[in-house]
């Protein structure tokens, strides 16, 4: 394979894939997904297997910074365990529901989904509205960071592969 087109393939997954995350889609599996086929294309020639290691391996620390800010903001702002999981429970309903909203639908669902998830099982444990609002407050700010980290990392992988490619 041209690595002129490896690198335009790459380029075009790697932004699709930033669309997704910033859609609360799995879109950093998307950017791992054209590193591993673009290896397998050029008989991990061009793109060998340190380079897949470190993209699965900064995915996989995407996944769990998505984690760690969904539950560890909403817990740093007085929530629960019950807190975060009605974040990323929230998040991902959301994201489901805004989904026929064009575009930011989605993103904006996800934003809100993760504050009233974490609101509303916070406040049924809690019975105080103002500790149950505060933790949805840090629900949200935990989903935003978990995205800019993601699509950080999504950057990252894509930078790699693509240097990898033309060294």
């Amino acid at each position: 394979m041209n690595h002129t087109l490896l690198v335009v393939m790459l380029g075009l997954c790697s932004v699709t894939g930033l669309v997704l995350i910033a859609l609360g889609l799995p879109g950093i599996w998307l950017i791992v997904a054209a590193v591993v086929g673009g290896g397998a294309l050029t008989g991990f020639h061009a793109i060998g297997w340190g380079t897949i290691a470190i993209a699965v391996a900064l995915a996989l620390l995407g996944e769990l910074f998505e984690l760690w800010f969904g539950f560890g903001l909403a817990r740093r702002y007085g929530g629960s365990k019950r807190a975060g999981w009605g974040a990323l429970i929230g998040g991902l309903v959301g994201a489901v529901v805004g989904v026929p909203v064009p575009v930011i639908g989605s993103v904006i669902g996800g934003f809100v989904g993760a504050f009233i998830g974490a609101t509303l099982l916070e406040y049924s444990r809690s019975q105080v509205a103002g500790v149950a609002v505060r933790a949805g407050w840090g629900a949200l700010l935990g989903r935003v960071a978990a995205t800019a980290a993601k699509m950080t990392l999504g950057i990252v992988i894509a930078v790699v592969a693509v240097f990898t490619v033309l060294r």
